[in-house]
């Protein structure tokens, strides 16, 4: 892989890297097009990295899909895939992490100890193996997303982060590779994340600014769903992930919830636009 990102170097070629743990969905393959329009070569890298899992967390039975997504990005005339295994990322004596402080300890970090540092740490180590000019990740993510830019440009990375667009199913579920964990009915309780969101867009459409009121019309959503266990719901700068008191400027709808076993992320996109505010779900 390293000397593939020389070649694209000395060659002049725009080199584009996708990092993904497998079992792709149309998520990961919206990130692969928009990576084909801007750049060639196209790396996806696929690693279910341990080191972003939780003691208690999913890392033995999360979904490896090797072959079959293998056969995805072949469909796409995808130009490489890098599959390291473990030993390989993590050699022995390997005692190196990256810890973006503050923005890695709250909300998702708070819940997850360690889980952004293990974030973080491999994909650094991607980026320093495939040296890619791009690097595309998923909105749905955001704090992650938001984590990396900061790595990005606290460490000079020569790495541009390009965040692309949440995908949904029909019914508003944001497209996740754990979404495979959902077997009937917590399979529909699971689109009260999406219903939550989308309170907070029709609220926001009727001028409502105050943040404790938007963040209780997500509840709402949320409490009727006797199938969800919240986690938290919050409405937060763009920049900082810190709490608002009212809209400014770029903010995020953050929800995170348990929809029977399975835990789930989404988020919706506030942007000031004059003196109104676009909500994008």
């Amino acid at each position: 892989m390293k000397q593939v990102a020389r070649d694209a170097r000395v060659k002049e070629r725009i080199l584009g890297l996708v990092p993904t743990m497998g079992a792709l969905h149309e998520g990961h393959l919206s990130l692969v097009r928009e990576a084909q329009k801007q750049c060639s070569p196209v790396v996806v890298s696929i690693f279910v990295n341990p080191t972003q899992f939780g003691p208690n967390e999913d890392f033995k039975k999360y979904p490896r899909t090797f072959d079959a997504d293998a056969a995805t990005l072949e469909d796409l005339r995808i130009d490489y895939i890098f599959a390291p295994p473990p030993e390989e990322i993590y050699p022995p004596g390997f005692r190196t992490a990256v810890t973006v402080e503050g923005l890695g300890d709250i909300l998702e970090g708070r819940v997850r100890p360690g889980h952004f540092r293990g974030v973080t740490t491999v994909v650094l180590k991607l980026f320093e193996i495939a040296q890619p000019h791009f690097a595309f990740f998923g909105r749905k993510d955001a704090q992650q997303a938001r984590i990396i830019r900061q790595m990005a440009t606290d460490l000079n990375l020569d790495a541009e982060i390009v965040v692309c667009p949440i995908v949904r199913e029909a019914d508003g579920l944001a497209l996740s590779s754990r979404n495979a964990y959902l077997k009937g009915a917590d399979r529909q309780s699971a689109t009260a994340l999406y219903r939550s969101l989308d309170a907070v867009r029709r609220e926001v459409a009727k001028g409502e600014r105050d943040a404790a009121r938007l963040i209780a019309a997500m509840r709402c959503a949320l409490d009727a769903e006797p199938g969800v266990a919240l986690d938290y719901a919050e409405i937060v700068d763009a920049d900082t992930f810190e709490p608002v008191v009212s809209l400014r400027k770029t903010c995020y709808a953050l929800v995170a919830a348990r929809a029977g076993a399975t835990r789930l992320i989404d988020n919706a996109l506030i942007e000031q636009q004059g003196d109104s505010f676009r909500v994008t779900v």
